[in-house]
Formats: structure tokens, sequence, C-alpha cells
């Protein structure tokens, strides 16, 4: 039984994603690979303001960052594989960089959100944020190794949220158009855990702990179903697995695996 773990973009409310993997390891699930289509990072540390015909930011200082926090640079040194998913902006379809060659500039074109970062440039491509054109991306998880998708969706802002600048407004109207088309990636996921962040805005970076522990209050109602799945490991902690409650939930679907 092979595990994959698509991660739902979401910049600063992704910072989520770190509680669920916490949650996964305690419980002992071996996760096979791990497909991401955006990331988390502070802006003032991958970003400088540099406005251009194609956006208003440079994401040049990412590449320094990422060589910072990363052991391994190439998709082939990676313990666990690694999937980075980018959208061409010519073609409009999904560019999935994995198996080999530097990761770095892939990971930067899958976070270079569109009117607030300059695409970049790979090879042939233009690229933008990978969520744009595949907002979970349970299929390439499902093509790279796994024979179930445990995807993670951190859910749109709720009724009572009200954009306040420009940038909120062009968030909002991605999450809308994202929602119709759930089915896309849902429909591949044998199970979506959604931790509820519904109140933290897209650049709450100063909340990365409320983030976290949103992540892990979400996942623990996880492990028991995977669990049927692989079965039992030989020292699960029974306290790590206690039901969530609140709209922190995890959703189970049907198993419809058919590629």
């Amino acid at each position: 039984m092979l595990l994959g773990l698509p991660l739902g973009g979401g910049f600063a409310r992704g910072l989520a994603h770190i509680g669920v993997l916490n949650v996964l390891e305690q419980n002992n699930i071996p996760v096979r690979c791990i497909v991401a289509a955006g990331n988390a990072m502070r802006f003032s540390d991958v970003a400088r303001w540099t406005i251009g015909r194609m956006g208003i930011a440079g994401s040049d200082r990412m590449e320094r960052v990422l060589r910072k926090l990363l052991k391994r640079y190439s998709f082939e040194q990676m313990r666990i594989p690694l999937g980075v998913v980018a959208t061409g902006m010519v073609t409009g379809a999904a560019v999935i960089s994995r198996d080999r060659g530097d990761a770095v500039l892939p990971i930067r074109a899958s976070c270079s959100y569109p009117g607030l970062f300059h695409p970049v440039r790979c090879g042939d491509h233009l690229l933008v944020d990978g969520a744009i054109g595949m907002e979970v991306p349970a299929l390439p998880a499902r093509m790279l190794v796994a024979s179930h998708a445990i995807s993670l969706h951190p859910p749109m802002p709720g009724a009572a949220w009200m954009p306040t600048n420009m940038f909120h407004v062009i968030n909002r109207c991605f999450r809308i158009l994202h929602s119709r088309t759930e089915i896309t990636w849902r429909q591949h996921s044998g199970l979506v855990i959604e931790p509820d962040v519904r109140g933290m805005e897209w650049d709450a970076f100063g909340s990365a702990t409320q983030l976290i522990k949103a992540g892990e209050k979400a996942a623990r109602q996880a492990p028991p179903r995977i669990h049927g799945w692989i079965g039992p490991p030989a020292n699960l902690d029974r306290h790590a697995v206690a039901p969530a409650t609140g709209s922190n939930r995890v959703r189970y679907l049907p198993e419809r695996f058919g590629l």
C-alpha cells in the first residue's frame, strides 16, 4: 500500500500542512510521495518589490532561501519522492517536475502567484502557481507512485469574511473558481484533510503556531482510517488519534482510484 500526500496551496495558510505531517509521523504512517501545487514562506525572505509588466514582485530571493532550507536540491536525492506542480501560462496545462534535475526552480515557479509574482521561465515554459490549474494535485500523486491519496486542502474563508485589499480580492476570486472544480481532484482522493484556517489571511505568517496547530487538530481523525488501509503499527500511540471536533474535520470520500 503506497500513500501519497497532495498538498493544496494557501500561501501562509499552507503552514497547516506542517501540523498534518507531524501527526502522520507521530502515528508511524509512511508517506511514499509528496506533491505540492504551492508553498508557504515569509514574503520578505523570498521576494522583493519589482514592478514590471507581468507582476509587481520578483521571487529571485527564494532560491537563496531554498538552498539554505533544503538538505537536498535535486529530485533524485529526495528521501521521499517529490513532485512539484506549476501552471503553463501559454497552454494552461499543469507542468509537473519530478524524478530528475534541480528542484529549486520548479518550487519557485509553483509559488509564483499571478499578478503578485513575475512568472518564472523554466526551459520552454513560462510558469505560474500550480494551484491555478490544479488546486490539489491528487492525480499527480497517484501517477507518481501512490495507490491512495491523502489530500490536504485549506478551506475557503467563511461567509462573514470581507476583503480589505487588492490581494484579498484576487485570492478570493481564485478560491471561488477552485470551488467550482473541486470534483476534478476529489475524485482521486481517498481522504481529504481540511484544517480550519478560514479565519487566517493568505499572508498570516505571524500566526504560524496557530496554523500548525490547526493542521494537527484536523489530522488527528485520520490515522484510524489510514491504518484501515495499511494495518496498525506495533507502537501506535492511542492518544495521538483522538477524534477532532468542530469544523476541523476529515472528509471520507468514495475510493475511486481509476486513472
